[in-house]
This record gives structure tokens, C-alpha cells and sequence, in this order.
């Protein structure tokens, strides 16, 4: 394991958590299509990201450890600036789950990223919107009615469990929300 790598990987995935979770606390996230503060991140990460896929090629479980290789998972699923990237990043992390050396769930995500990016139909079931009312619903999905074993291939839980805990988060993005909107009327 390369140890300066994995710790880089953390910092830069640490860094993309902790600005999400300030906006979804302040009860910004969601004013503006993409929040300033978590794109300035996106663009730092990407680039670096990038440097990172081209010297080493995907940085799995063997080269960046376990929680290195979920911190370039989650860095590559939020560079939503340059989908032709996630897509040679798609191939590459296919190949690494095929070899063993990272998580089936991180292809899937990804994968429904690229799909739905697309306008495609997604797989898995992991990327879901949210209606004018606030309720949280799975993006249109390729076989709705297998989605469930699918997850399950990949080590993910079940559609319900996965939009319960979407809908529990927009719940408290909006209830901050509210409390933002208050507190500027005052």
C-alpha cells in the first residue's frame, strides 16, 4: 500500500464531507444548483484525482487500502464536470472489482452516475431525485422489478432501505433550510 497516497485520498475525500455536510447544516445545500463552496472542492479534486488515475491507474483496495480505495470512489462519483473521465474511470473500477481489488458497490453507484448523467436508465438503483414536495424517488431504473437482487450482487441493501435514508437526509436538508429562511427574515 502506498501510505502517502491513501492519506491524500482520505484528506481529499474529508475535505468534499466536511464542506457537504457545513452546507447541509447552514441549510445551503440546495439554494443554487451547485453550491460554490462543494464545486471549488469537486474542481480540486478532480484535478488532482486525475494525476492520481494517470500515474497509478485506478487506486484500489491494493494500492490505497481499503478506505483509500472508498475515497477515490467517492471522489471519481462527485467529478460530475467531466463525465468522460467517470467514464474511463467506470472501466477502470470494473476491472478492479473483477480483480478483487475494490468494492462491487462502488462500480454500481458509479455506473448508475454515468447512466443517469446520460439519461440512461440506471442499473442499480443508487441515483435518486427529489419532487417539488420534497420527496425523495429512485431515478427511472432499467428492470425496476430485479433491482433488489442486483443490489444484493453487488453488496448493496435494499431500494426501500436506500430511499428511507435519502428521504431522512432531505428531511433534514429542508428542515435547515427552513431554519436558514427564518432566521433571514428576522
Amino acid at each position: 500500500m502506498n501510505k502517502e497516497l491513501h492519506d491524500e485520498l482520505l484528506s481529499m475525500r474529508h475535505e468534499d464531507q466536511r464542506v457537504l455536510q457545513e452546507l447541509v447544516d447552514s441549510g445551503e445545500l440546495g439554494t443554487v444548483e451547485y453550491h460554490p463552496r462543494i464545486k471549488a472542492v469537486h474542481e480540486r479534486n478532480n484535478a488532482r484525482i486525475k494525476q492520481i488515475v494517470e500515474q497509478h491507474g485506478w487506486p484500489g483496495i491494493s494500492l490505497a487500502g481499503k478506505d483509500g480505495a472508498e475515497a477515490a470512489w467517492l471522489i471519481v462519483q462527485h467529478a460530475v464536470l467531466d463525465t468522460e473521465f467517470m467514464g474511463l474511470c467506470l472501466e477502470l473500477l470494473g476491472k478492479a472489482v473483477r480483480s478483487g481489488d475494490a468494492e462491487g458497490w462502488h462500480f454500481a453507484y458509479l455506473q448508475d452516475r454515468v447512466l443517469t448523467m446520460s439519461g440512461r436508465p440506471q442499473i442499480y438503483g443508487t441515483q435518486h431525485d427529489v419532487d417539488e414536495n420534497g420527496t425523495v424517488f429512485p431515478q427511472p431504473m432499467e428492470n425496476p422489478a430485479d433491482v433488489d437482487n442486483l443490489r444484493r450482487e453487488m453488496g448493496l441493501g435494499t431500494l426501500a432501505d436506500a430511499t428511507k435514508r435519502l428521504q431522512e437526509r432531505e428531511n433534514t436538508i429542508r428542515r435547515n433550510r427552513g431554519v436558514l429562511q427564518q432566521g433571514a427574515s428576522r
